[in-house]
C-alpha cells in the first residue's frame, strides 16, 4: 500500500485523491497521508516565507520514508531539480487564470477602485496593466478562504487558478476565465508534479501516470522561469500550445506597476521543450528582462 503525501487542504487532498485513484486503477493500492507544511501555518506572503514553502515538508516526509509518493502543484516547486526523487507529470488540468467577482462581474465590469485580492506579483502586474485603478489587496489561505472574502464583501473579486476551481468542483464560481495569451498564468499552472524517491517500487509505479504532452508543455514553461533565475513569486508567466508535435512556448516578464510587459515565444519539436523555454528566456533577457526582475 503506497502512502501518498499531501497537504491537508481541500484542493490538495482532491488532487492527491486523483493520483490515488489513478494508481489504484493501474493496479497499485494507495492511500492519502496528510503532511503539514510551513505554508499551511504561516499566513505571511509567499515572497516573504520563501519559494518552495509548500513543497519542502512534503519532500522531507518523502525522503524520510514517512510517505512513498508526494503530490505537488508543479508551479509551487523550485525550478532546480532534486536528484533524490523521480518526478512525473500526469494529465494536465486547465492552465488558465480565473476571476471570482461579486454580482457575476467580469474584470471590465468592476467599479473604479474595486478591491481585488491576490498576492502573486505576476497577477498584480497584469491586473495593473489593464486596470491601474484597482485596489489590490494581499491574499493567502486555501481556496475556500479566498473565495469567502468575496462572499463576505471584504473583497470585490479575487484571481485564482482555474484548475484549482475545476478540481475542487467550484468551476461555476468563476465569473471570467482569462485567455492565457492575454492574462498569462504561472509556468506549469494546472500541472501536478508527482514524486517518489528514486529507484524505489513507488518510483517505478509512476510510469503508469506519465503524460508526454503535459510533461513537454510544463518542461518548456518552467525552463523560461529557470533560465531567468526567477522563483515562483517573481512577475514571470508562461503558457504553451502543442499541435502536431510542435510546441510553442510563450513567456512574459512584467513590471509590478503594470507599466511594461515583455513577451516572447519560440516554436519547435516538443522533444526540444527545455531548449524552447530557454530560447524564450534568452529573448526576454535581450529585451531587458533583467531590469524588471532586479537581476
Amino acid at each position: 500500500m503506497f502512502k501518498i503525501g499531501t497537504r491537508g487542504s481541500k484542493l490538495a487532498t482532491t488532487q492527491a485523491g486523483h493520483v490515488r485513484d489513478w494508481l489504484i486503477d493501474a493496479g497499485f493500492p494507495a492511500e492519502l497521508h496528510i503532511v503539514t507544511t510551513a505554508g499551511d501555518v504561516n499566513m505571511a506572503p509567499v515572497e516573504r516565507i520563501g519559494v518552495g514553502v509548500f513543497t519542502q515538508a512534503l519532500r522531507e516526509a518523502l525522503f524520510s520514508g514517512e510517505c512513498d509518493i508526494a503530490v505537488h502543484s508543479f508551479k509551487d516547486l523550485p525550478t532546480a531539480a532534486d536528484e533524490r526523487f523521480r518526478l512525473v507529470v500526469p494529465e494536465r488540468q486547465d492552465t488558465r487564470e480565473a476571476l471570482i467577482a461579486r454580482d457575476g462581474m467580469k474584470l471590465a465590469d468592476l467599479p473604479e477602485g474595486a478591491r481585488v485580492g491576490t498576492s502573486a506579483p505576476r497577477r498584480i502586474s497584469q491586473l495593473r496593466a489593464v486596470r491601474p485603478d484597482l485596489d489590490i489587496r494581499p491574499l493567502r489561505g486555501n481556496i475556500d478562504t479566498r473565495m469567502g472574502k468575496v462572499t463576505s464583501g471584504e473583497l470585490d473579486a479575487v484571481v485564482l487558478a482555474y484548475a484549482g476551481l475545476v478540481r475542487a468542483d467550484y468551476a461555476d464560481r468563476a465569473t471570467e476565465v482569462f485567455d492565457p495569451d492575454t492574462f498569462m498564468p504561472a509556468p506549469a499552472q494546472g500541472a501536478l508534479a508527482i514524486e517518489a524517491t528514486a529507484d524505489t517500487e513507488a518510483a517505478a509505479a509512476l510510469d503508469a501516470l506519465v503524460d508526454a504532452d503535459a510533461t513537454a508543455a510544463a518542461t518548456g514553461e518552467r525552463a523560461v522561469l529557470a533560465r531567468l533565475e526567477a522563483g515562483c513569486t517573481a512577475p514571470v508567466a508562461a503558457t504553451s500550445h502543442l499541435r502536431d508535435g510542435e510546441l510553442t512556448v510563450r513567456g512574459g516578464v512584467f513590471a509590478l506597476d503594470g507599466s511594461r510587459q515583455l513577451i516572447r515565444e519560440a516554436t519547435g519539436p516538443a522533444s526540444d521543450a527545455r531548449a524552447l523555454g530557454e530560447a524564450v528566456a534568452s529573448q526576454l533577457f535581450d529585451d531587458g528582462a533583467a531590469d524588471l526582475l532586479g537581476n
